[in-house]
């Protein structure tokens, strides 16, 4: 069997040179350079869109809860310390309550005994601060109901419980005190000449109490007097500090007479009124009601003969 030799001798690979390698090494270190960079600003670029965000911050959180009709539980609760926690009934000075570096406080409050506005504040140690303002109306157990009626003043009411006593006063002046042991009241009072102020408050067997204010322009009668001095006249004399404002007289129910005063003489002239008029034959049944400018009146009856 033949066989062909061949003659040519393989070629050898040649090394890469120093040179070659270090233009390899400078190319990966210049890749991981650029790649470091990339990855450290994308890393700040986060780290910057991240500070950009709003910070959520916490504040002390406030609630009430009513424990019965005359006291309330307040409770304060935080994830810090608490520094300072002050409530106040409507304007009254504020309440501080002892905190101690504390997170969390409840603390049973008073009511007082009319509608009234809470205001809470609670503040950290880091000087953030919570707020809450609530309204109560008190139950109304009592009602109180004020009437003027000529130169009194009618106060009457009612309650659903048993009633103890009630007390008035004018303006600043003493108050006055009346037993009532019932469920229902009424009381006449005296109004006193002027503008004043009537207070009243009503005290049930349970010392729960309800207070009415209410401001009443206070007006004495006209005077006025009839007289015949045996003629056959009589004399209507009415005198008033305010002023007259109208005369009405009456003669056995059917000479049904009226002067406006008002309408004629100024208010000035009008602070004493005399006026004469027939009596009838026989028997005279009178009846003379003057008004003053606040219509306030004062009535006077006879029975006279001719």
């Amino acid at each position: 069997m033949n066989q062909i030799l061949s003659t040519e001798v393989p070629k050898r690979r040649k090394k890469p040179s120093t040179v070659e390698i270090g233009k390899i090494v400078k190319f990966f270190a210049i890749g991981l350079i650029i790649y470091g960079v990339f990855v450290i600003g994308s890393a700040s670029y986060s780290m910057y869109k991240e500070s950009q965000k709003p910070v959520s911050v916490a504040k002390p959180v406030i609630s009430i809860s009513s424990i019965s009709e005359t006291e309330i539980l307040l409770e304060v609760t935080h994830n810090k310390e608490l520094s300072k926690v002050t409530y106040t009934w409507n304007d009254n000075e504020p309440v501080e309550i002892e905190c101690n570096g504390i997170k969390r406080i409840e603390q049973k409050i008073e009511m007082p005994s009319e509608d009234s506005t809470i205001n809470v504040s609670a503040i950290d140690v880091n000087g953030l601060e919570g707020n809450l303002k609530r309204q109560y109306t008190k139950p109304r157990n009592v009602n109180i109901d004020m009437q003027v009626e000529g130169n009194n003043i009618k106060v009457k009411g009612d309650s659903t419980e048993q009633l103890s006593y009630l007390t008035y006063r004018w303006d600043d002046q003493e108050e006055t005190r009346l037993e009532i042991n019932d469920k229902q009241f009424e009381q006449e009072v005296p109004v006193p000449v002027g503008l004043h102020t009537l207070t009243v408050t009503v005290v049930d067997v349970n010392n729960n109490a309800e207070t009415k204010e209410q401001e009443v322009k206070g007006v004495s009668k006209p005077k006025v007097e009839v007289t015949t001095n045996g003629s056959d006249k009589f004399l209507i004399k009415a005198s008033d500090e305010e002023g007259i404002k109208k005369v009405e007289f009456i003669i056995n129910e059917t000479d049904k007479n009226r002067i406006n005063l008002d309408q004629v003489r100024p208010i000035e002239e009008r602070k004493e009124f005399e006026y004469e008029y027939p009596l009838h034959d026989g028997e005279n049944k009178l009846e003379v009601r003057v008004y003053n400018e606040s219509d306030v009146s004062e009535v006077f009856k006879a029975l006279v003969r001719k």
